[in-house]
């Protein structure tokens, strides 16, 4: 595996004004005045530990390449690459530069920017089904907006989906969530072909779209996704893709591309800013179109700062195949876990691929001590889907999560021989 290009220098320890406190301080603090401790759900203690007030870190001061420094003075190697937000390492000197341009030439007037224009007629030329962009913030606003377009289109309500799709109300059956807001949503099961047929011709011509999120831990058979074709087609449905995760990590055009695939409406995000906030809904000209009587608008949503991170990743794509190093770099990232559990004997479970892979442990007390060993090891994993490579992941770091791994795992081990 190639060395990541030379960036800026790794994190190094924090200053007096933020002197080094322990992990517990942190997490008792956030605690204190944020629900769950945390403003993203899978960065909460418990979400990533498995408990409250775990003997491990849980607030970064700086982040470089793969590297974060903690709170508590430590440095971990991490692979969670911020929940696949960032493909190219953290603080990536080309983006960070773009960034920087932009913010002094001031991110927001009364006026679109022209970045707005460039970014959107990029994305047209990269992504196989997009005639028309629209962005905003967030994958779960993208998702929502997608669907939004697909019911004007339509004149329809009832939506099929299968996959995560973010916090919105429209397919969560969260606490706080009226049963009438979601009462036109109902759930697939992944890559099952003929239960998403029987769906789609039960709705029949109320069939708005059906949405998917096409890798959920592994591909899915082209079967599922030619049924999903074939459904929309026949009922005059809209296909809508939930690429959130898989858009410029599979391939620069998102599974869509990868798989020889055409949805009428995709969203991207995530890895499209490397870690800036922003999402980009594209499509099919028509369907896209009903943006102009449907109200879909945030006031920041043509910000430049994340317009200008998302157009040094697609000049990045232009000039290398980032993705296929991605996959290469989880390959050998897989390998070395793959190692590491059948030298401990352990029963955890390697999932995913290589752009996006994850352990998934029997026993979840175990998983928090395997965790929090490796976070002592400096590593960190997710718990849960999933672990993203970047191209800043090295040699190095991929020696370290082999060694890390092997110790926890086989620490676990020695615990239940023990025992």
């Amino acid at each position: 595996m190639r060395d990541a290009p030379a960036g800026p220098p790794a994190p190094t320890a924090a200053k007096d004004d933020s002197a080094p406190v322990t992990p517990g301080t942190w997490a008792a603090r956030a605690a204190a005045v944020i629900p769950g401790g945390a403003s993203t759900g899978s960065k909460r203690p418990f979400a990533l530990y498995g408990r409250d007030e775990p003997a491990a870190p849980t607030h970064f001061v700086r982040a470089s390449g793969y590297r974060v420094l903690t709170a508590d003075g430590r440095e971990l190697a991490d692979f969670t690459s911020a929940l696949g937000s960032v493909a190219l390492g953290y603080a990536d000197p080309e983006v960070t530069r773009a960034v920087c341009d932009a913010v002094a030439a001031g991110t927001v007037s009364g006026l679109a920017s022209t970045l707005e224009v460039e970014v959107a007629e990029r994305l047209c030329e990269v992504v196989p089904c997009a005639e028309r962009v629209r962005f905003l913030k967030s994958g779960a606003e993208g998702v929502a907006a997608a669907v939004r377009l697909a019911r004007a289109a339509t004149g329809r309500d009832l939506v099929l989906g299968s996959g995560y799709f973010g916090w919105l109300d429209w397919w969560s059956d969260a606490p706080g969530v009226p049963q009438g807001v979601r009462a036109d949503f109902r759930a697939l099961p992944f890559d099952e072909p003929d239960a998403l047929t029987a769906a789609a011709d039960a709705a029949g011509r109320r069939l708005a779209a059906i949405v998917l999120e096409p890798v959920q831990e592994r591909l899915p058979s082209p079967a599922w996704m030619r049924a999903a074709r074939a459904a929309c087609d026949r009922h005059g449905a809209v296909l809508v893709l939930d690429e959130v995760k898989t858009g410029f990590r599979l391939h620069a055009g998102g599974y869509q591309a990868y798989a020889d695939v055409r949805p009428d409406v995709a969203v991207v995000g995530k890895a499209l800013a490397n870690g800036f906030p922003l999402a980009a809904v594209l499509g099919r000209a028509d369907v896209m179109e009903e943006a102009r009587r449907s109200w879909i608008s945030s006031t920041l949503a043509g910000e430049t700062a994340a317009l200008a991170a998302a157009r040094a990743v697609l000049d990045r794509h232009a000039r290398e195949d980032v993705c296929g190093r991605l996959w290469r770099t989880g390959e050998a990232q897989m390998a070395v876990a793959r190692e590491a559990l059948v030298a401990s004997g352990t029963d955890a479970a390697l999932l995913g691929i290589p752009p996006m892979w994850f352990l998934r442990h029997a026993d979840a007390a175990r998983e928090t001590r395997v965790l929090e060993r490796l976070a002592g090891l400096g590593v960190l994993l997710k718990r849960g889907a999933y672990d993203f490579p970047t191209l800043a992941h090295d040699d190095a770091g991929l020696a370290l999560l082999g060694r890390a791994l092997a110790e926890a795992l086989g620490a676990e081990t020695l615990r239940e021989d023990a025992s």
